[in-house]
């Protein structure tokens, strides 16, 4: 009993902790700031759950717009069929937060449905396959959207109510790098990490190859999903054109520029990327040139990512050690 009331305490608390300091900052900045904000936190909801497939599992998708567009496109008809409800003793505000949280999940669920349609044919394949599988999962997703018409076909959906804001962003992400680290430590990560390693050894072991990368790909695809949601609910506008193969690559150069498997390298190469293409906004034609020369000098000085396989919170502790030893290595 002990035991379950620290796991809760241990995935409770930073949630408890984000909150105030979510609500302050959400106050203190204007509001073109808190738009970035939110662009950052999408990314770095992306860049953590695609992370759990491409570091964490070594597979290569390239694909996760896709579980992008079904989270935005599902929660977006939830909110507008239910914009005119008003849960009954609730105030508006509160009846419009128990609305939202409840397309969030139904985003994150029908995303996670969709990561396990393709997942389950298509994670027996390895490579190069694989990646050419996604690619075209997630065609086919635009595709359909573009010539549904209860999706609003080429011209999506518009009007849609502006419920994201900094506080529902940052606790996206904080879910998300939960989720990703309680994964990690986990007897399931150590799973993923030896599929990572060597599948057929993992294989040989006992370990459900298939299985895990199915379990793996699920999760990302619903955080994919809440990224998706979040971001249409921000600018009141969801469209095929968001969620193409371009979006689907941004998010891998993040992974890879962060470094395979490093949840604090898909945040921080997230953050950079996400201000980067915002602060080029003003070079205009230029602005994806100098972009890309930007990328090719980081790989070319950092092969292995920004962080490689390592964390920063793995550093703390021997920093302490260090400064306890007195300074000794």
């Amino acid at each position: 009993m002990m035991r379950l009331a620290r796991l809760v305490l241990r995935s409770v608390a930073p949630f408890l902790a984000a909150l105030p300091v979510l609500w302050f900052v959400q106050g203190a900045l204007p509001s073109y700031y808190s738009f970035v904000f939110i662009n950052i936190a999408v990314n770095v909801i992306l860049a953590v759950s695609l992370n759990v497939v491409n570091g964490f599992t070594g597979q290569f998708s390239i694909g996760h717009a896709a579980f992008m567009a079904v989270g935005a496109y599902t929660a977006a008809l939830v909110t507008t069929g239910m914009e005119a409800f008003q849960v009954v003793g609730l105030p508006p505000a509160a009846s419009d937060a128990l609305i939202f949280f409840v397309a969030l999940l139904a985003g994150m669920a029908m995303a996670s449905l969709a990561g396990l349609l393709v997942g389950i044919p298509s994670l027996r394949l390895r490579g190069d396959y694989l990646a050419i599988v996604t690619l075209g999962f997630g065609e086919i997703i635009r595709v359909v959207i573009e010539n549904t018409r209860v999706l609003g076909q080429a011209t999506g959906i518009s009007g849609l109510p502006a419920y994201t804001n900094v506080v529902w962003a940052g606790m996206g992400v904080v879910a998300t790098v939960v989720m990703a680290r309680r994964l990690l430590l986990s007897t399931q990560g150590r799973a993923l990490l030896a599929i990572r390693e060597d599948e057929v050894a993992a294989e040989a072991m006992g370990v459900d190859t298939v299985g895990w990368k199915v379990r793996a790909f699920v999760i990302s695809a619903a955080f994919a999903g809440l990224a998706g949601a979040l971001l249409v609910h921000k600018i009141q506008l969801v469209t095929p054109r968001m969620f193409t193969f371009v979006k689907s690559m941004e998010v891998v150069v993040m992974v890879v520029l962060g470094g395979m498997g490093s949840i604090t390298g898909s945040v921080v190469a997230a953050t950079l990327l996400t201000v980067a293409l915002e602060s080029l906004q003003a070079a205009d034609q230029y602005r994806m040139v100098i972009f890309s020369l930007l990328l090719i000098v980081l790989m070319l000085t950092r092969p292995s990512g920004l962080f490689g396989t390592r964390e920063i919170w793995d550093a703390v502790p021997r920093w302490l050690r260090r400064r306890a030893d007195g300074g000794t290595p």
